[in-house]
């Protein structure tokens, strides 16, 4: 018997049992268990090879996001290679688009590269909220490496999560619109994402303090466009609406495109607001109100973690929250 039938009975690689022989953090709970209660049935004595093998660092990270063609995924991508390149580390990089069973195949391959940790940009990655059988492959990933995600969460050992608070960010926006009035305020979004859910939350949180009603026309699914959010707009142009929170900076300069087509005065006649805080909103005429959900925070947040988990063996926290900030311009009053 050696390492590497442990490790075939374990169902982990190699580096992985050397890795609980040794004790190191970066394995959980779960696995280290299961690796010891093989090796115990096994009669295995870890021999000179097995104590020394994978103990030193691949000095790689893993990054996986559903679309690079995105602002906020290519921002956040860049900054975590460059952040990581600073501590010695190489990135593989993944775009896995947005399919279950894709976003699985790309950890698989990303965990067969001997990653030191694994990073996933978005929210995407957390499910939908309904069943957990969806993240199930993250918590599997976890017992191999460090799973890191940046604005998502998933419950498990060894995952790690730092998130935006985009609850707070949207609640308080709908609160400064409901402040100045407006009484038909249109939710658009695109997707029913962890993201997506919060910000949601936030919006029916801010309208039932209100006592407004949560009208179910007035929550306008799209795409994260520009030009199909304005036709799309125009499509339903007997929908009437006073003001627009918009979960995406495309989405709020497509309803600013819409406005501009219908004659409508902004931010007179209508009240609009994006999120994300990206090179958009400051080229948008005129430049449109946003909301910063401070992506470098999450982004470096989790690279000093990481390090200091990996380097430093320390404990980390399990879930970061990060506070976003209203960047007011042109297309709000409040």
């Amino acid at each position: 018997m050696n390492i590497y039938d442990i490790a075939k009975l374990s169902g982990v690689s190699i580096a992985t049992v050397s890795r609980v022989v040794n004790g190191s953090p970066r394995v959980s709970e779960k696995t280290k268990q299961k690796v010891l209660a093989v090796m115990k049935e096994n009669d295995y004595t870890p021999n000179v090879f097995a104590r020394g093998l994978g103990l030193d660092s691949m000095k790689t990270i893993g990054i996986i996001c559903p679309n690079i063609a995105d602002s906020y995924m290519a921002k956040a991508v860049a900054y975590l290679e460059s952040s990581l390149h600073s501590y010695g580390y190489d990135c593989i990089l993944g775009c896995s688009g947005f399919g279950q069973e894709e976003k699985q195949n790309y950890v698989n391959m990303l965990l067969s590269k001997r990653i030191d940790t694994l990073v996933l940009v978005g929210s995407t990655y957390a499910g939908n909220g309904k069943d957990e059988y969806d993240t199930d492959y993250i918590r599997e990933a976890a017992e191999k490496t460090p799973v890191f995600m940046i604005n998502g969460r998933v419950r498990g050992d060894n995952i790690y999560c730092a998130c935006a608070d985009d609850y707070q960010a949207t609640y308080e926006v709908t609160k400064a619109l409901i402040r100045r009035g407006r009484k038909r305020i249109l939710f658009m979004y695109d997707s029913d994402s962890f993201s997506g859910r919060k910000k949601r939350e936030g919006y029916e949180a801010a309208l039932a303090e209100a006592n407004y009603p949560v009208r179910g026309e007035l929550k306008f699914r799209t795409k994260n466009d520009i030009e199909y959010t304005k036709n799309l707009l125009l499509e339903y142009s007997n929908l009437e609406f006073d003001s627009v929170v918009a979960t995406d900076d495309a989405m709020a300069i497509g309803a600013v495109k819409y406005a501009k087509v219908k004659g409508l005065s902004v931010p007179e006649e209508l009240t609009i607001t994006g999120y994300n805080n990206s090179i958009m909103a400051v080229s948008c005429e005129p430049e449109l109100t946003s909301v910063d959900s401070k992506l470098n925070v999450l982004c470096k947040t989790t690279v000093d973690h990481m390090i200091s988990l990996l380097e430093k063996q320390e404990e980390i926290e399990k879930n970061v929250v990060v506070p976003c900030e209203i960047v007011k311009r042109c297309t709000s009053d409040f």
